[in-house]
């Protein structure tokens, strides 16, 4: 319920900031702190969270009983589709290019973006930190994540008397973390009115770009999930899990719906395992293998919207992003929706990582939330799906006999 009441007061902020912006332009310097202290909150817990939630997940997953052939299976179909949704992103964004031919006057000059200058050899190189603690100064996010992923997996490679209290350790900081984050979240309505009213006022005379840009946007995001849903996992589950993807979408009517209403992953994961083992027919031990996971690591929703907003804000600052650039932020997208799944409005939390990592200005988060609430809906209904999905396809591979 936390969650509901929390979006309707993001929906009541970010029309009080397009008001307040539009009639007080002048006294927005007196709200605009408010932003300035959301996002350095955001900074703040960046990469304490990251870093703690990748280890947890990885040094878990590697003490499951279950981690052998099944994991395999598990973390190939979960990257490949991951990985598709934001091809699909990618593609739909640069073909629409919602946030060209705007004027919306945030044009300025961006430190962080000389990763153009590089190779694509010396990029894969330089994720690979030299030092750690200086990458985690600087928020170095991709070596980050590199480290993160590494020690994880290390720790469940030496003796149980020395990876039980590593393991125990960092769960207790993801927890905090999390309630960290939570305290954050709670201070979205106020950081909105600070960005939206800012953003508004300084742009009073050119709303009707802004809106038609933020119309093409959510096309592009909302065309970009029903390519993906609608063709990409079906396919999978057809020809690959050897199954009927419109029957098994019949037995997810349930859990879809919910995920559309609730925009929770989690919250909707009883449900799942009910509709996928009950009537999609998928064994207990693989339903409760495969689900929970990827209600935990599985974000193709979520990658793919990340993707598009982060291309969608570099264009609103008439940035052009490079084929690198663009690779750097597939890469961001596809290790980052893994590291911070879970999360309440995990979306918030990726995009400035995504956007740090490439080096964009996180002011720019302001212009997607505005449409946040309605994206977070479908993408994490595509999320759910394609957990489900993934399920038939595991199970049919495992040699079980289904109903769909």
């Amino acid at each position: 319920m936390r969650k509901i009441r929390l979006h309707w007061q993001i929906l009541i902020a970010l029309i009080l900031s397009i008001l307040f912006g539009i009639f007080f332009t002048d006294q927005v310097e007196y709200v605009s702190w408010m932003g300035d202290v959301f996002l350095r909150a955001l900074r703040m817990i960046i990469v304490p969270l990251i870093f703690s939630s990748i280890v947890s997940g990885v040094t878990g997953i590697g003490n499951s009983k279950n981690l052998g052939r099944m994991s395999a299976k598990t973390f190939g179909y979960y990257l490949t589709t991951s990985f598709f949704a934001i091809m699909t992103g990618l593609f739909m964004v640069n073909l629409l290019k919602p946030g060209k031919g705007a004027d919306l006057g945030l044009s300025g000059v961006v430190e962080g973006l000389d990763v153009g200058a590089e190779t694509f050899g010396q990029t894969l190189i330089n994720i690979i930190p030299v030092n750690i603690i200086e990458a985690m100064a600087t928020g170095d996010m991709l070596s980050i994540i590199f480290f993160a992923i590494l020690f994880g997996f290390f720790t469940t490679k030496v003796k149980p008397s020395f990876s039980k209290p590593i393991e125990k350790t960092f769960n207790a900081i993801f927890e905090v973390m999390m309630q960290l984050t939570m305290f954050v979240i709670r201070f979205t309505p106020l950081g909105i009115f600070g960005i939206v009213s800012k953003m508004v006022a300084e742009q009073s005379d050119n709303l009707l770009p802004v809106i038609s840009s933020m119309a093409v946007y959510m096309i592009a995001v909302i065309g970009a999930l029903i390519i993906h849903a609608a063709i990409t996992l079906p396919v999978l589950v057809k020809f690959i899990g050897r199954s009927n993807p419109l029957k098994h979408l019949r037995c997810m009517s349930v859990p879809l719906l919910t995920a559309f209403s609730t925009s929770s992953s989690n919250a909707t994961l009883p449900l799942t395992l009910k509709a996928v083992e009950h009537n999609s027919g998928v064994s207990n031990e693989t339903t409760g293998f495969v689900l929970p996971l990827g209600a935990t690591i599985n974000m193709d929703g979520t990658a793919l919207y990340e993707c598009v907003a982060a291309l969608f804000i570099a264009q609103a600052y008439g940035i052009e992003l490079t084929l690198l650039q663009q690779g750097i932020v597939v890469i961001t997208a596809l290790l980052a929706s893994i590291g911070a799944a879970g999360i309440p409005m995990a979306g918030l939390v990726i995009i400035t990582i995504i956007l740090t990592a490439v080096g964009l200005p996180l002011e720019g988060v302001g212009l997607i939330l505005a449409v946040d609430r309605i994206l977070d809906m479908f993408r994490t209904t595509v999320n759910v799906w394609s957990d489900s999905c993934g399920a038939v396809i595991i199970a049919r591979s495992e040699g079980e006999m289904l109903n769909v």
